[in-house]
């Protein structure tokens, strides 16, 4: 568990004021506000900054600096005030599956919490997967259907890995999408560093080949993908449009994903490329 986490400083940055007990309603209230207030982004690896996944590190820049963060990040910074609050907290290993081929096999490179002391029941949490990043805890309960305040999602056994394995699903439309698989064997910060390191630095990896950015608001969900922006209105419409300008760029990822942009020399240049994209 983190030394001395700044509950203060976190609550004020997601703008949470109810109670800090150890229970369900205070979960998935933090679990609400937190995507809201703190967009996914990978910034740092397009501008070849290194990502520390110290919890100095992750306070000072998704709580000071008004950046966000991808899962490590955003869940670490959730594991060490949920633990700080009493509850008990495991981090989580899964590999992707979201727009991969059927059958193909991915590292273990996105982190998500098993949560436990919120009641009876055992719940995983996860404030970290950019577009379809969920709003609510759901319960470790295989084949049940979970509404949350955006869409609904389910966890189905693995039918072909070891009993503890399960798929995330999310309803999208009217079709279940698979998200991701995970199993309960704990990880700890070691295991994290080293996916955090290839995906920052591997050339291959997209997170240093395409700018990610995401947030929730209470009606919707924005997504930033190169110079596209989507709009999901909750059981409405999609809204696409094309930043063409670094100003632009920079007035969505201000204003819209509500990112304190860095104070780094190479980031309009990055913007002005991107902008570009077809």
């Amino acid at each position: 568990m983190a030394d001395g986490v700044d509950i203060d400083a976190y609550f004020r940055r997601i703008d949470y004021t109810d109670s800090r007990a150890p229970t369900l309603e205070t979960l998935a209230g933090i679990h609400l506000l937190h995507p809201q207030a703190i967009a996914f982004e990978n910034l740092d690896p397009l501008l070849r900054r290194p990502i520390s996944l110290q919890p100095e590190a992750l306070e000072g820049k998704l709580l000071r600096a008004g950046r966000g963060g991808w899962c490590f990040e955003q869940n670490l910074l959730l594991r060490d005030v949920l633990q700080e609050l009493g509850f008990r907290v495991t981090g989580l290993a899964a590999r992707v599956m979201w727009n991969a081929p059927e059958g193909a096999v991915r590292a273990r490179s996105h982190m998500l919490l098993k949560i436990e002391g919120a009641g009876s029941a055992t719940y995983v949490a996860d404030v970290g997967f950019g577009g379809l990043t969920l709003t609510a805890p759901l319960r470790l309960v295989p084949d049940i259907e979970q509404p949350t305040p955006h869409e609904t999602f389910r966890l189905l056994r693995s039918a072909s890995e070891a009993r503890d394995n399960y798929v995330m699903q999310a309803l999208v439309g009217r079709i279940w999408k698979p998200l991701y698989s995970f199993d309960l064997q704990p990880q700890h910060l070691v295991d994290y560093q080293v996916s955090n390191w290839h995906l920052e630095r591997h050339p291959e990896s997209p997170f240093v080949n395409n700018l990610m950015a995401a947030r929730v608001e209470p009606d919707r969900r924005y997504g930033l993908l190169n110079n596209k922006l989507s709009t999901h209105h909750l059981g409405g419409a999609t809204e696409q449009a094309t930043l063409s300008t670094a100003a632009e760029m920079r007035q969505v990822l201000e204003h819209v994903l509500r990112i304190e942009l860095p104070d780094d020399p190479g980031l309009d240049d990055l913007l002005a490329s991107i902008s570009t994209r077809t």
